[in-house]
């Protein structure tokens, strides 16, 4: 069987993050992919200049059409926009018994725009969550969700602990917007804490970072791999993306979504 991964995003018009990013993560590793959108941004390297959602409705539809015909080995979210298409996604979710769930949990774009309504934050904690197998916020989301500060590693595990007990299964707390030579990013299944660790690279080419791991981590889950073993493989995925960024536009230029293949020669 072909395995299949669906995509529960917005569209980034630049092709560095969202909809496109996740597609081709899927396709650099081997996975079908498939999509629902939420919204639709006029975005580039420089920023987002507007944020046009669709229907709750809409998104439902698109989830179910792939579901019920193509079927699903695991999904993942990406911008979701408001607490209207949080409903929505999640009742499709549970209606189609999608168990490997990855919640990348988007609230503000790399310039800075947000992509979350604030009175959302509190549906996707209640509604998804519960849902995912797997949630992948970095320093600035992980605050966001559990309203602690995060300095030091006990930070990150201490907000890692907080986000499975509101009923995830696991958790990778991301470390890019830390500091030091390394980008630590801490893994919690509620039982083993995990450090995955990579060289910092110093670039502002990171457009679209949080779409790519958790994309690839999909990826992996879709072909039947385990969840750390899809963590470690979204990982070098990113860190090889990330290496040999793509200098393109005048802002924060795109991660390189074919660097992770054309390293390991496959």
């Amino acid at each position: 069987m072909v395995p299949r991964a669906l995509t529960i995003a917005g569209s980034d018009s630049g092709g560095g993050a969202g909809i496109q990013a996740d597609l081709k993560t899927f396709q650099e590793l081997g996975a079908f992919g498939m999509t629902a959108l939420t919204a639709v941004t006029a975005q580039n390297t420089l920023g987002v200049s507007g944020v046009w959602p669709l229907p709750p409705d809409a998104v439902a539809k698109q989830i179910e059409a792939v579901a019920t015909d193509i079927g699903v080995d695991a999904a993942k979210t990406g911008m979701l926009f408001d607490s209207a298409i949080i409903e929505a996604v999640a009742e499709a979710v549970r209606r189609h018994g999608i168990e490997k769930l990855v919640v990348d949990p988007v609230m503000i774009a790399k310039g800075g725009a947000p992509l979350l309504k604030a009175d959302a934050v509190e549906a996707l904690r209640r509604r998804l969550l519960p849902q995912a197998l797997l949630v992948t916020p970095n320093i600035p989301e992980a605050e966001a969700l559990t309203g602690l500060a995060i300095r030091t590693r006990a930070d990150m595990e201490k907000a890692a602990r907080a986000i499975v007990a509101m009923g995830a299964k696991a958790v990778v707390v991301k470390g890019g917007h830390g500091d030091g030579e390394t980008a630590d990013d801490l893994f919690y299944d509620g039982a083993r804490v995990e450090v995955l660790s990579a060289p910092r690279v110093a670039t502002r080419n990171t457009h679209g970072t949080g779409c790519t791991f958790s994309a690839a981590v999909t990826a992996a889950l879709a072909k039947g791999e385990d969840l750390l073993d899809a963590v470690r493989i979204g990982k070098a995925f990113i860190t090889a993306a990330i290496r040999e960024a793509l200098n393109l536009g005048g802002g924060h230029g795109p991660t390189n979504h074919w660097a992770y293949r054309t390293k390991s020669g496959s």
